[in-house]
């Protein structure tokens, strides 16, 4: 039997299956028309599935297993990114080993689907293969999204599980798969806190690491031992613009006015949408050194995954035109140093872009877009400091 059967992503031989249902699934066919017709989708009504059906059929008939399905997700990948960044570039992973072993990638979180998407967009561009990825339930609103979620490698992190007891289960499950997975050569992603980091604070949860050990109870192992053995690797995702940036901005607004923040219906799914097709200039992924040495508390490898994913953190233009913005800003910027970071690029161009960015948000909301591009500089400047 297998223990993991409802949270892991499907093997190669079930992939031709579950890519047939799809086909036939009138929830994904009409997702699928909206993503690449917008408004267009609803005009054309019901004579768009079968259409749709038929080109996907075409599109996907090669399609038998897990690398020959992520080889047609790549070249929607590319589009996206050839069609939404001006420019997307890797640092890093040369350093990583192509062929020999596993590790544990884990990144901040500012994007719901782009964040591991780029790590694996990364990856794939430097001949390293692909890990397995995080995702919470609470987005597999609907089965399609699920198969579809599981078909890319993607395994199911259960946060909607109710009572000590059940939640323990799950969690020890998941600790389980994942240093299952890295023994068995597979490499993970996941991000460093649950929920994104909405307020550009990128610091990640002991929570993470404490879940990830579950599994090693009992085991004669030290902890420092165990983290030396996971080969983690702190990734750090850079993006110029959030697409998400004024409905991050509004739920930081709403709770801080009203104390709790809800989720309108399908919320998830909309950011999603929007974080994919949405403008995000340039998009930097940097993959860090793996944590090694003397590492004996959850609290100790925290700060160092952090110290890595902030230093490797590039910041752009619009980061320092949001901080000279914030009243609380003590530390004057040095502009010469800055105009270095960026030969070739019109600054005066592009701060009338963020200003026209910053204009466009409501007014109420506008403070905490300024905080969400200015704190990874204020944190930058922090870690110099110390």
């Amino acid at each position: 039997m297998d223990k993991y059967e409802e949270i892991r992503p499907y093997h190669d031989h079930e992939v031709r299956e579950v890519v047939d249902r799809l086909l036939y699934d009138d929830g994904f066919l009409e997702s699928m028309a909206k993503f690449r017709l917008g408004k267009l989708a609803t005009k054309l009504g019901p004579v768009i599935n079968p259409c749709l059906r038929w080109l996907l059929r075409r599109e996907l008939k090669s399609v038998n297993d897990v690398t020959s399905l992520q080889d047609v997700v790549e070249k929607y990948v590319d589009r996206v990114i050839h069609l939404t960044t001006t420019d997307v570039t890797f640092s890093g992973a040369e350093k990583l080993n192509k062929q020999q072993q596993s590790y544990l990638f884990i990144s901040n979180h500012r994007d719901i689907v782009l964040d591991p998407a780029f790590v694996n967009f990364a990856l794939y561009h430097n001949n390293i293969k692909t890990p397995r990825l995080a995702i919470g339930d609470n987005l597999l609103t609907r089965p399609f999204v699920s198969d579809l979620m599981r078909l890319n490698k993607s395994f199911i992190v259960r946060r909607s599980v109710q009572g000590k007891r059940e939640k323990l289960a799950a969690y020890q499950q998941l600790s389980s798969y994942i240093n299952d997975s890295l023994a068995e050569n597979e490499s993970i992603w996941i991000a460093q806190r649950e929920g994104r980091a909405k307020d550009g604070n990128d610091f990640s949860e002991a929570a993470i690491i404490k879940m990830l050990q579950l599994s090693q109870r009992g085991k004669d192992i030290s902890f420092s031992d165990f983290i030396n053995n996971l080969n983690l690797v702190p990734v750090a995702i850079s993006y110029e613009y959030d697409p998400c940036d004024w409905l991050k901005a509004r739920e930081l607004y709403q709770t801080e006015r009203d104390g709790h923040y809800q989720k309108a219906d399908n919320e998830d799914v909309q950011s999603i949408v929007k974080g994919i097709r949405g403008f995000k200039g340039h998009v930097h992924i940097a993959f860090g050194e793996p944590l090694t040495g003397q590492l004996d508390t959850p609290q100790q490898v925290v700060d160092a995954m952090d110290r890595q994913i902030l230093t490797h953190y590039r910041l752009y233009p619009a980061n320092y035109f949001a901080y000279e913005k914030l009243e609380e800003a003590q530390q004057p910027l040095d502009w010469d140093k800055i105009r270095a970071e960026f030969p070739n690029i019109d600054l005066a161009a592009r701060r009338q872009r963020f200003e026209e960015r910053l204009a466009s948000c409501t007014d109420a909301w506008r403070p905490w877009l300024l905080r969400m591009y200015a704190n990874p500089v204020i944190n930058k400047l922090k870690l110099q400091k110390s």
